[in-house]
């Protein structure tokens, strides 16, 4: 086996039984210089350095490497770390090509996003028929906790689910996490009053508060670097899939009063199938790695990229530090300085999304078509619905090239111009002949926005720019911000709007998605193309200055 050295002004390649030495008796020299790697000369072991291209690389000490970047031509970056002999770097590990299959597993979590929408959805349709059934048609405020009560269980199942992730791994989460989710459904299917159908509800919002902050956990942890974007904007795509199943289910409610109940008994062949599909999935390697796992590491990326990924993939944990001797992280550690920063971006998205109005829209759409034309309530879902799925699925297919900060960018500027054209649509006299059509056009496009990056890319991001020992934690934190903001919206936009005019609200949220897009500009960064040890070990670098190396290497497109 080759291995790299770095002496004089160049790189040299030493055989394995050489050892280049230095006065310290090292391969590296121990006393302070700068190395200029000339760019035809940056080749090492057959992987171009990024250093190369650059004026020159500092080196300090033994094994002070951390700022090295070696770059494949196929598989991106491999950084080098303090405490990471760079002879462990073998010329093959770059070249092999996985033979392993991620989808199956990712479809498989993706049953938590399907369930996740239908929850939400399911009620809207069956509401009025299953308030006439249980006794509740007269009382508005036992209607509300039917509805509410999901989204405060949710809010439990989200902390929840976090410290559940850390404690017990990824899939025996799923696994536990598919208990509530059939037990809610099967009470609610059945339930002879209003109090089962609250418990049932209740059930049915831990489980997928629990599956909200997992699936983008699970599936990000995973996915292949370079097509960890796609795989992740999927679980937003499968939630609008779970919107849409709901809508359809509802369908023969005209002719079926008694046809809720199956709307709700439906949901538990997912949550069944989603425990028998996590117990043959693999577990999250990056999880194992952590708690000291290593074999059953190595069996999980053997059965996700396939044996020739193995030593890669091994290495990139190691370097990352993953397998560090520090214990779990608490709740408290999230406040500590050194994550403060980055757990307020996470909890910052989610706080944008929410405060942006989609949830008002929504609620608010069946109202806004009918001022249209647009009747049937069947109709205004839908239109809203499909505009949803498009848009996630451009998403998709963009969150690999464009970028996920670019995309957050043309969203929320999207929501903004569309939530004026709203504002505007109700008040400004000259467009009163059209403002019906201008309402339905400036509310399709608001979702179509939203769908583009402000749904999808939030969920995707965090378990990105979190480090290992946080991000189940973390995730479940911002993923609270999310359903702790969603029940006050849900509790407040009408009495809002009726005190202040939905044109005055409209015009509020464009101002959040402004300030939405002046936040993101000067905050997040951008992980397309990068491994999440190369995010962590970035974002993790110790100085001032190799923070700034860390935002720049980052942010930079290749």
């Amino acid at each position: 086996m080759m291995r790299c050295a770095v002496k004089g002004g160049g790189v040299g390649v030493v055989g394995r039984g050489e050892r280049r030495s230095s006065a310290s008796g090292t391969g590296f020299s121990s006393s302070r210089s700068v190395v200029r790697m000339p760019e035809d000369r940056g080749l090492c072991c057959g992987v171009r350095s990024r250093a190369a291209d650059l004026a020159g690389v500092e080196m300090g000490r033994p094994n002070a490497v951390a700022g090295a970047v070696f770059r494949s031509p196929r598989y991106g970056r491999v950084r080098a770390t303090a405490g990471v002999d760079p002879e462990d770097i073998l010329p093959d590990k770059v070249q092999a090509k996985s033979s392993g299959n991620v989808l199956p597993y990712v479809g498989v979590a993706c049953l938590g996003a399907i369930l996740f929408g239908y929850h939400l959805g399911v009620v809207n349709g069956a509401l009025e028929y299953l308030s006439k059934d249980l006794g509740i048609a007269e009382n508005a405020v036992l209607q509300g906790w039917v509805v509410s009560t999901t989204l405060a269980g949710a809010t439990v199942g989200s902390f929840t689910g976090g410290a559940l992730a850390d404690k017990l791994g990824r899939t025996r989460t799923f696994i536990l996490d598919a208990i509530p989710l059939a037990v809610g459904a099967f009470l609610s299917a059945t339930a002879q009053d209003v109090r089962t159908m609250i418990i049932g509800r209740l059930l049915a919002g831990v489980g997928i508060g629990i599956s909200s902050a997992l699936v983008p956990l699970y599936i990000s942890e995973i996915s292949p670097t370079e097509i960890r974007g796609a795989l992740g904007s999927v679980n937003q795509l499968f939630i609008c899939i779970g919107i849409l199943a709901a809508l359809v289910a509802g369908l023969p409610l005209a002719q079926n009063p008694a046809w809720w109940r199956t709307m709700f008994g439906i949901s538990v062949v997912p949550s069944i199938l989603l425990a028998l599909g996590m117990a043959v999935s693999p577990e999250s390697p990056r999880w194992l790695f952590q708690q000291g796992k290593l074999s059953q590491a190595e069996a999980a990326i053997k059965k996700l990229y396939g044996r020739e990924k193995v030593t890669e993939v091994m290495y990139d944990l190691k370097a990352s530090g993953q397998g560090s001797n520090e214990p779990d992280a608490s709740w408290f550690d999230l406040f500590s300085k050194r994550y403060l920063k980055v757990v307020s971006m996470g909890a910052a998205l989610f706080l944008f999304q929410q405060l942006a109005g989609i949830n008002a829209v929504v609620y608010y759409s069946t109202s806004v078509f009918r001022s249209a034309g647009i009747t049937s309530d069947v109709a205004a879902s839908a239109l809203v619905s499909a505009a949803n799925v498009f848009g996630t699925m451009i998403a998709s297919s963009l969150m690999d090239k464009q970028g996920r900060k670019s995309l957050l960018i043309t969203s929320f500027s999207g929501m903004a111009a569309s939530m004026l054209l709203l504002s505007l649509s109700f008040t400004w006299k000259a467009l009163a002949p059209y403002s019906g059509t201008l309402a339905v056009v400036g509310t399709v496009l608001y979702v179509l926005s939203f769908a583009l990056g402000a749904g999808p890319v939030p969920a995707l991001l965090l378990p990105e720019i979190f480090a290992s020992r946080i991000r189940a934690k973390a995730v479940a934190l911002s993923l609270g911000m999310h359903w702790i903001c969603n029940f006050f919206i849900g509790l407040y936009f009408l009495s809002v709007v009726n005190k202040f005019g939905i044109s005055t609200v409209y015009l509020g949220f464009a101002s959040v998605c402004a300030l939405a897009v002046l936040y993101i500009a000067g905050n997040i960064v951008e992980t397309k193309g990068r491994s999440l040890e190369e995010i962590e070990r970035a974002l993790s670098s110790p100085s001032k200055a190799d923070t700034s190396r860390a935002g720049a290497f980052l942010v930079s497109d290749e």
